[in-house]
Parts: structure tokens; sequence; C-alpha cells
């Protein structure tokens, strides 16, 4: 049975549910019968000290690393934010992809671009920054998006952040990811060719559903501001996963205006900060899903920003089918995590 058909249950304790994904189709299992608290994941002891000895980041060109393509500068000549190149890249800069199919096997060599965004303080991760911080973080994000979209080996650009050790982080001074590679992935091709067909079939666009479903509901909504909203997702796939959606919905993240930044800096903040002082500052990820840098038009499509706790680890059912349990529903996820939105605003 399709989530989008209407359906009903007399069962009102059910053992788990199974939601889908409205966009990709993909199905998540909510363990209620296993169900934890949301104080179940908060960590059980502090954080140790970042070890920032030998900081890499700290002193960038004392350490090796390449020639900023971006920095940042305060009124005191100090910097805020840079950009530079991986040391270790994925990908190899200004570069034509090559064919190196094998076989039936189709392969290309790996051409693209791989750069690092840096905020400048190694003990402050983003939920610990003034929104402004975070907002030009943002715009960092964006004016690196613009020059590398119409680099001649680019397809897409995937912008990223880890932080902590199970979320990939392997160094300790907070800092995002850029990746601008040839292909367009698979996801986001499942959630470019979702939002079509729903289009095709509801003559609406799948997001504009999502926005006014949370806005009505609003027991999924964690914060909103002028410019956006914050919730956990419907099907959501982690414990306290977490969307941010533009309400000005646009395929185009490289088009965000400025006052759009500030909002999607304070936006982020308070999502990012209400899983620091709600759970103890756990690991995670986010990650900006955009429309690709293909030159085609994804009208139905809208950029967003998704956080993914590193709550729970892939075990057999996961990796054999590839839908991911979550123990605690999305309903109850959010409105602890607008409970600490509240208390965060009262400090």
């Amino acid at each position: 049975m399709s989530a989008r058909e209407k359906k009903t249950t007399t069962n009102s304790h059910p053992i788990s549910e199974l939601r889908q994904n409205i966009i990709t189709g993909e199905w998540v299992v909510i363990a209620t019968g296993r169900a934890k608290r949301p104080h179940d994941f908060q960590t059980s002891a502090p954080a140790p000290e970042p070890d920032l000895s030998n900081d890499p980041f700290d002193d960038p060109e004392g350490s090796g690393q390449e020639k900023d393509v971006l920095v940042y500068r305060t009124e005191d000549g100090d910097w805020s934010l840079r950009v530079f190149p991986n040391k270790f890249p994925a990908f190899v800069r200004d570069a034509v992809p090559e064919e190196l199919s094998e076989g039936p096997y189709f392969a290309m060599t790996g051409a693209g671009f791989h750069e690092v965004i840096v905020t400048r303080d190694p003990r402050l991760s983003l939920a610990l920054l003034d929104p402004l911080q975070v907002a030009e973080v943002i715009d960092a994000y964006q004016e690196r998006y613009l020059d590398l979209m119409t680099k001649r080996s680019v397809r897409s650009i995937h912008i990223f952040h880890n932080h902590g050790e199970s979320a990939g982080a392997s160094l300790a001074h907070p800092h995002s990811q850029l990746m601008a590679v040839s292909v367009v992935p698979e996801h986001i091709e499942q959630e470019l060719g979702g939002a079509e067909e729903y289009y095709r079939d509801y003559r609406k666009s799948v997001f504009a559903t999502i926005f006014e479903e949370e806005q009505s509901v609003k027991k999924r909504l964690v914060f909103e501001n002028e410019h956006f909203v914050v919730f956990c997702p419907f099907a959501s796939r982690s414990a306290f996963e977490m969307w941010i959606l533009p309400k000005r919905l646009s395929p185009y993240f490289e088009r965000i205006t400025d006052e759009e930044k500030i909002a999607c800096g304070s936006a982020l903040k308070t999502a990012l900060q209400a899983l620091y002082t709600g759970l103890g500052n756990p690991d995670y990820n986010f990650y900006i899903h955009t429309a690709p840098a293909d030159g085609r038009d994804y009208p139905h499509y809208a950029w967003h920003i998704e956080i993914v706790p590193r709550t729970a680890i892939w075990a057999g059912f996961e990796l054999s089918t590839g839908m991911e349990v979550s123990t605690i529903e999305p309903e109850v996820a959010a409105e602890f995590l607008r409970e600490e939105v509240l208390k965060n605003e009262n400090v």
C-alpha cells in the first residue's frame, strides 16, 4: 500500500510503523514497540576536550594547506572563515573525466573539486556560534557554489558538515566540506524523480505539500522564522532527524538572498543548538540537497538542509534492506526539540 493512499487502523498502539518518504518512496521503520524516551538519547558523559595540539586549521599556511580560495576577515585583520582545497582531495581539480570501463562495468576518473570551509575558533561548533556567524558560513557555501558550478567537469555540488567521530569528522576543528563532481548521485536523482512524479500525479509541488502539512499540524514543527521552517520529517530515518526548508521554495540553493542567508543561519544554529543542549552534543551530519548544476530546469524540486544525528548503528536489517530503523517517533522528537528551543531562547 502506498503511503499516499488514505488508510485507517484499529490498533492505536502498534508495535511499529512503516512510514514512506513522500518524495523518494523509500520506507523507514518507526519502532514504537521499542521506543525510547528523548532523554535516553542523551550522551552518558561529556565529550572529552578535543585534541588541538596539532590543529592544521589553526594556522593553515604554517601547516602546509593550499592557498585560500576564499577568506573572510574581521575588522582587526584576523580571519573569521576561510576556504581552501582539501590537502587530501577525493577528486582531481580542473580535470576532464576519462572513461575507465571494464567489461560490462562503467567507470571514470574522479574529476572535480574538494574544498574545506573552516571557521576560526577550534572549540566552537556551529551550535555555539552567533547566528550571524553561521550565516557567514552559509554565505561562503553560496560563494564557492557559484564559482564552481560553471566548471566543465561539474554536474552536481555537495556541501556537508560532519560533527563528531562517528559522523566522520577526523579533525576536531569545526569545518564543512564541498565536493563538486561530474555525476549526479542516485539519491539526488531519486528526489528529483520523486518530485516530478508527485507533480504529475497531483499537479502540485511535493515540497509545497510538505510545507503546508507541517505548518498545519505543527506536531513535527521545531522552529520557524520569516523565511524557514525546521521540522522532523514524517518518515525520519534516524532519531531527531530535522529538515530546514525555505518558505520561498526554489530548486537552487545558490540563488538564496542575503536576507534568507541571515534567516537560514538563525534556523541552522537554532536546530543544532537544540541537539547540543537537549542530547548533550551528539555526533551528526548535515548537508544541503539542491538541484544539479547541469543547466537543466527542475521546477518542482526545492533545496533544503537535512540534519541527521548519529543515534544508532546500522545492523543486519538495515544493511540487507536499506530501510532505517528509528526508535523514537518524529512527533515525540519534535516536541522535545521545541522545548529545547524555548529553553535556549530564554537563557
